[in-house]
């Protein structure tokens, strides 16, 4: 199975040797197209930096087998006072946020595939066998569990009333927060292939927002799963599979009244929260990765790696950082006036967000890749790499 950061899926079947021939064509290529093995670029080589920001690793802890070489989405969480990550096999941890002392473990004995995600005391998680948990969080134990009929790859996206969580499918199912009982189910016209990724749909206000294969964004009404909007974001063309493969599932960013959407070969795009209408786009930036946004700029990592600065009203780059062309790097977070972005070598990269340069860098695990975006809380940086090791981290 395919660690790096997408896998393409099949989603329906095509009959005979040559529908066969174009799912296994379409399946190398794409392997190839995220593992550089196509590709006359190499990673580039890391350079001595002239580190103005000072990296500072709080404290670290090992959880269990981390990912255990899956294409999964198991992310650290946190709130003001605990950071939850989880591993495979099904152990949840909860740490002190700012010392990393331990201060639960419970192993659920499930093959996890995505989550923690934390809100209001409870924790997300799904597995791989389509089932959602509902802990506590102060002791990790079981509140519910609902299972679905389809793998759940993204993470849970939690309201106030309603859990949202999309399948491998591409479908999205609407659960109750309190009970886990199914309160709508919204099925897509898939194409014959999509993109796995490591997006998931977002709320905002009464809109669930998600991206889908063949460039459509929709809009649904959160509590009863009903169509609000649907736009037609990018059309595929091309003369092969992978030319036409266009999916927009990078996870959404929502600015205001705006909404931002990418993915694989989609292009970058701002749309109306409310309306769905399309104010700019950008065929040539597409976001695989997914990205970030303060109040006047989204940014991006491209499918090469390379990070973008883009102005939110007109959609123009300010800045593009390529030394880290090819390195496999995770979107970019936000933490004071910086961001971070880890690689595949196990690195995190600051750099400053006015101009891209890189300032600031550290080894978080050897060998080991950073596949989930840091998550930052209280300007402290948390990183979960792919073999388990879990790290704190502050800038100065």
């Amino acid at each position: 199975m395919i660690r790096r950061g997408l896998l393409i899926a099949s989603l329906a079947a095509l009959s005979g040797c040559a529908g066969l021939d174009a799912i296994q064509n379409a399946y190398q290529g794409i392997q190839d197209y995220f593992t550089g093995k196509d590709n006359d670029e190499p990673p580039a080589v890391l350079t001595e930096i002239a580190q103005t920001v000072k990296v500072n690793k709080l404290w670290g802890a090992e959880i269990g087998k981390g990912y255990d070489e899956e294409n999964i989405n198991l992310s650290p969480a946190a709130d003001d006072s605990r950071v939850f990550a989880a591993e495979r096999h099904g152990t949840v941890y909860a740490f002190n946020r700012l010392t990393g002392e331990k201060i639960w473990s419970v192993d659920h004995e499930m093959e996890l595939s995505s989550g923690p995600v934390i809100d209001e005391d409870e924790l997300f998680i799904a597995t791989a066998e389509g089932a959602i948990l509902v802990l506590n969080a102060d002791d990790g134990s079981l509140v519910w569990k609902s299972t679905l009929s389809s793998e759940l790859l993204s993470v849970p996206v939690a309201g106030d009333d309603v859990i949202v969580v999309r399948g491998s499918n591409g479908h999205l199912t609407g659960l109750d927060r309190k009970s886990g009982a199914s309160l709508w189910y919204f099925e897509r016209n898939a194409p014959a292939l999509a993109v796995r990724s490591r997006g998931a749909p977002i709320i905002a206000g009464d809109l669930v927002i998600d991206g889908f294969g063949g460039g459509k964004v929709t809009a649904l009404q959160l509590k009863e799963g009903k169509l609000a909007w649907e736009a037609n974001v990018s059309l595929p063309h091309g003369r092969s599979e992978i030319e036409r493969l266009v999916d927009l599932s990078a996870t959404p960013v929502v600015r205001g009244d705006t909404v931002f959407v990418s993915g694989y070969q989609g292009g970058t795009a701002a749309l109306g929260l409310n309306t769905g209408e399309v104010l700019w786009k950008r065929e040539s930036i597409s976001s695989p990765a997914g990205m970030t946004a303060d109040r006047k700029e989204l940014y991006l990592t491209d499918a090469n790696a390379d990070v973008w600065q883009i102005d939110t009203r007109s959609g123009e780059d300010q800045w593009k950082q390529t030394e880290l062309h090819q390195r496999r790097l995770t979107a970019p977070a936000l933490v004071k006036d910086y961001l971070v972005v880890g690689d595949f070598e196990g690195y995190l990269h600051v750099l400053n967000k006015e101009d891209g340069r890189i300032v600031g860098r550290l080894l978080i695990a050897e060998d080991a890749a950073i596949e989930y975006p840091p998550v930052v809380h209280g300007d402290i940086v948390y990183v979960y790499a792919t073999d388990g090791t879990l790290a704190a981290v502050s800038l100065e």
